[in-house]
Formats: structure tokens, C-alpha cells, sequence
């Protein structure tokens, strides 16, 4: 039974409690979190204590730490959680700033392999039988991945203002799974992106709608499309198109129920909200990393992972800026 302490109450921290505590072998020891009354809440419902930052990392009875805090506390407690001996699990990104990201990971040098980084969706069941089928080769050579991710709707802007951007906060869970498919790393970035949705996003400087090429040097490519705004639910599909065909994920409905009448057919629509649309892919999640625990395989997504995807949103900015397509 491995004991976790969980940093961060909040939305994401909540169900990370409810995969942690569903597991056989990981047991919600601890809960930390600034705002006291909402640690103790989480932690009554999983019978588990509310202690400092500082208990929780000297505590030897603490295996792993999970840090679901505000992004800008990331690095640090990355840090400090592997210097006091904990494994990590870290929701991206590892940090906003690529020279941050990098100085985290060479005061982690020679642990790597103590850090996990949760980008959720390659988790997804049809995700992960898109990667499987590809890998044994059922539709040939791997030529084009097409990757489309639409929000329902935007974002408060008090959130906009802190994210970092959409291509740091939302595209690189696209660049993270363009990544995992193409199995190459992309040299090439193009990116054009507008702002359609919603002037106040304008106003801070942000997009909300964007198209991001990436191809590698074999040649393969791969198309992202964001919008935040999808009026009928949260658009999210993948498909990987071979020399032999194609695999393809679908958006899921909020029922599978399907009325067929003399004027139409009428499906239900997209579930609407990420928590809903990728509830198994946290649980798979949670289950990779105790096996990260256990020593059956190595922490993935990495750290380094983390860091390519912020290095491909990066990219996709110097083209923006530049109107040129960057290589990397």
C-alpha cells in the first residue's frame, strides 16, 4: 500500500483523491493545501489527515507526493518533493518557462525516474488502442495525425490572465499527443492563430483559435485546430492516417442513445466539460503511475516529455510572431 499526499484541494486535486483512494495499493494519506477548510473537507471524506507542506515531505511514511496546485508552484515542490525522497506526480506543465523547466530538471538529474508528468489523455482507452493498433502496424506507415481540440466555451479571463497562453495552458496537450503518435520528434513548426471568441481574450493579449503544423524528418506531419468555443460540447478527436488507412477516435456523447425518425436522425451531443469527457483517462493515469511506483516501468510522460511540449508551444509562438515556420 503506497501512502500519498495529495497538494492541492482543488477541482483537479478532487479527483485525483477519488483515483487514489480507488486504487488497491494507494491510500490517501495526507492532504495539503493552503485554504484549510477545503483540505480538511477532502481529507475527512478519505479518511485521511491534513498536515503542512513541511510534514508531508519529511514525513517518512509519505511514498509519493501529487502536486495539483497552481502551476506557478510546480517547479519547486517538483524539487522538493525528490529531494525529500518522494515520488512525483505533477499535472502540467512542470512550468510556464522553458529555462525554469530546464533548471528543474537538472537539480533532478540522475532521478528521473522519480517524476511523472500527467498528461492525462494519452490515457484515454481509445487513445491508447489507437497507439496500440498503430504500433503493431494495422494501418502500415504512419503518414498524417490530425488532433482537434475545441472547448465549449472560454475560459474566465481571471484564469486566461494567469494561464500562460493557450498554446503553454491547452495546445500542449496537443503537442503532447501529436508527440506520442508520430513516435518522431518534430523539427518544423508553423502556426497561424486569431482571436474570434471573445474580446476580453483579445484584450489580455491571448488567441482563442489556431491551426499548428508540425512535421519531422522523416516527413510525417501533424495538424492541430483549437477553438474555444465548440457550441455543442467538448470537441475532442484524434486520427492517424497510414499508408494501409486510418485509426480515428470519436467524440463521446452524453448517452449512446440515437431516436431515428422519418425527418432525422438525432444523436446526443458531446459531453460538454474535460472532468466528464477524460474521467477514465485520470483512473488509467493513476493506475500507470503505481505501476511507476511498483518499478514495472518508467515514469511516462517524463519530465523530459513535459519539456518538449512546452518547447513545441514556444516554437508555436516564435512562428506566430515571426510568420515563419520555425525548426527546431
Amino acid at each position: 500500500m503506497y501512502n500519498i499526499a495529495l497538494l492541492g484541494a482543488g477541482r483537479i486535486g478532487q479527483v485525483h483523491a477519488a483515483n487514489i483512494a480507488a486504487h488497491p495499493l494507494s491510500r490517501l494519506s495526507t492532504v495539503v493545501d493552503p485554504q484549510e477548510g477545503i483540505a480538511r473537507q477532502l481529507a475527512e471524506a478519505y479518511g485521511a489527515s491534513v498536515r503542512s507542506l513541511e510534514d508531508a515531505l519529511s514525513s517518512s511514511d509519505i511514498d509519493a507526493i501529487v502536486i495539483a496546485s497552481a502551476t506557478s508552484t510546480h517547479a519547486d515542490l517538483i524539487e522538493r518533493g525528490i529531494r525529500a525522497g518522494k515520488a512525483v506526480f505533477c499535472e502540467k506543465p512542470v512550468d510556464l518557462s522553458i529555462s525554469r523547466v530546464n533548471a528543474t530538471l537538472e537539480a533532478i538529474k540522475g532521478q528521473e525516474n522519480r517524476l511523472f508528468v500527467a498528461f492525462n489523455r494519452r490515457f484515454d482507452p481509445a487513445v491508447a488502442e489507437l497507439k496500440r493498433r498503430l504500433d503493431a502496424g494495422v494501418i502500415g506507415d504512419l503518414e498524417l495525425v490530425t488532433v482537434v481540440s475545441k472547448d465549449p466555451g472560454a475560459l474566465p479571463i481571471d484564469y486566461i490572465k494567469v494561464s500562460g497562453g493557450m498554446f503553454r495552458d491547452m495546445t500542449i496537450h496537443d503537442f503532447d499527443m501529436a508527440r506520442f503518435i508520430l513516435g518522431e520528434e518534430p523539427v518544423r513548426v508553423t502556426a497561424l492563430a486569431s482571436t474570434l471568441t471573445d474580446p476580453a481574450i483579445k484584450a489580455e493579449g491571448d488567441i482563442d483559435t489556431a491551426s499548428v503544423t508540425l512535421q519531422t524528418a522523416s516527413g510525417k506531419i501533424a495538424v492541430i485546430t483549437n477553438s474555444r468555443r465548440a457550441s455543442f460540447g467538448y470537441d475532442q478527436r484524434v486520427e492517424a492516417h497510414g499508408s494501409l488507412g486510418t485509426l480515428r477516435t470519436e467524440n463521446v456523447p452524453k448517452t449512446m442513445l440515437v431516436q431515428e425518425r422519418e425527418d432525422g436522425v438525432t444523436r446526443e451531443k458531446p459531453l460538454f466539460f474535460f472532468l466528464e469527457r477524460y474521467a477514465e483517462s485520470y483512473a488509467e493515469e493513476w493506475k500507470e503511475f503505481v505501476r511507476v511506483l511498483k518499478g514495472e516501468v518508467a515514469p511516462a510522460p517524463s519530465g523530459e516529455d513535459g519539456r518538449k511540449a512546452l518547447l513545441l508551444a514556444e516554437a508555436a509562438y516564435q512562428s506566430l510572431e515571426t510568420g515563419r515556420t520555425i525548426a527546431l
